[in-house]
């Protein structure tokens, strides 16, 4: 048996005049591939910054008591949680996980800026404290606010996301 050999690269069988008929991906499919892949990206930075969060505010309960960070704790770990259902949505195209996960996640990275904020200017009117209770406030404000700017995208991938899944409306 003798095998056919190609010639010039064109697959066997075929005279080279058949890419007309070939399938093209639709671009709304193809946006939908792009924005995931950075989403993808979005989450993991924005899950690393709640969890050094996280660390930080285990870290300050040695010297504070744990009623005062009780709120903020829960808070990072329900942004965690609501980042799981975001990349759940994200990965298997569900529509309603990933407009809870905006909400969810739109209100603990509200609340842990407040918090930040809040501490912030409290520990600025106080102007008492240690050397090392100094540095320990400032990473955990710079932690809150790179977590705001990259939710302000995060919400607009999204949302984006969500349009082009969605099907296309038709004209009645």
């Amino acid at each position: 048996m003798q095998r056919k050999t190609s010639t010039m690269g064109r697959p066997s069988g075929t005279d080279g005049f058949d890419f007309s008929y070939r399938m093209v991906v639709d671009s709304r499919y193809q946006k939908v591939a792009r924005t995931k892949s950075i989403l993808r990206s979005f989450f993991l930075v924005q899950a690393i910054t709640l969890l050094l969060g996280l660390f930080l505010l285990i870290f300050q309960l040695a010297s504070k008591d744990l009623a005062s960070r009780g709120p903020e704790i829960a808070a990072t770990a329900c942004g965690l949680i609501s980042l799981i259902i975001g990349e759940l949505g994200r990965k298997r195209s569900r529509v309603n996980l990933l407009k809870i996960f905006m909400a969810t996640s739109s209100i603990v990275v509200s609340f842990l800026v407040y918090c930040a904020v809040q501490k912030y200017l409290t520990f600025r009117t106080a102007m008492s404290s240690s050397y090392w209770e100094t540095v320990l406030e400032l990473p955990e404000v710079a932690l809150a606010l790179v977590g705001f700017a990259f939710q302000i995208f995060i919400i607009g991938y999204t949302k984006h996301l969500i349009t082009n899944m969605s099907p296309p409306k038709r004209a009645s």
